[in-house]
């Protein structure tokens, strides 16, 4: 067996780490939010950003004296193709999901769970298929990244810790959402998945 990672595994990595470049840029360039007066705000949302953030963190920690990308067996051949066609395709899809979903909120987009004064409720694009689009986008990259990382041991307790964050920062903002929407949000909720269809 070699010592290397294969070509594969590399182009793998490369790939996802362009779409970090972009994902990371849609927050930066993401515009300025609304001047309008903040209506609501629910602080309780912030655990869960920070929980999110340490999932984060399990994926791309290097464990001391242990190889970059280990070189794995299973990850040759063609199992391997897939393996890597379904890595950059999460990647890829997730950063569409993100930049589409920005696009979409505009300037009533933020990091903290809040609600302004004029808030609409936003159901068309994106948000048609998961009540939370960019949630789904984030939580794909950090699948893909601990896929990519080949993060065999770390990637699913980085999965349950942002899961963990996700459902508190989901549960948090839409308690905001159906204070200001009512039956109209409520509705909503029954026909679209808040983050991953069939699932949750």
């Amino acid at each position: 067996m070699t010592s290397n990672p294969t070509p594969l595994a590399l182009v793998t990595l490369a790939v996802v780490i362009l779409c970090w470049i972009a994902f990371v840029s849609v927050f930066i360039f993401r515009g300025k939010t609304a001047k309008t007066q903040e209506a609501k705000r629910d602080p309780a949302a912030t655990f869960g950003i920070v929980l999110q953030m340490l999932g984060y963190a399990l994926v791309f920690f290097q464990p001391p004296r242990k190889a970059f990308l280990p070189p794995v067996p299973a990850l040759a051949g063609a199992a391997g193709m897939v393996f890597s066609v379904f890595t950059m395709a999460l990647a890829v899809g997730s950063v569409w999901l993100v930049g589409a979903a920005a696009r979409r909120l505009g300037k009533q987009w933020a990091i903290a769970a809040r609600l302004v004064e004029g808030h609409n409720l936003v159901t068309d694009g994106p948000y048609s298929f998961v009540r939370n689009p960019i949630y789904t986008g984030m939580f794909g990259m950090l699948i893909a990244s601990g896929l990519a990382f080949e993060r065999w041991i770390t990637l699913p307790i980085a999965i349950v810790v942002f899961a963990v964050g996700l459902v508190i920062r989901v549960r948090t903002e839409e308690k905001l959402l159906r204070g200001a929407f009512g039956q109209e949000f409520e509705d909503y909720a029954k026909r679209v998945p808040a983050v991953i269809p069939g699932i949750y």
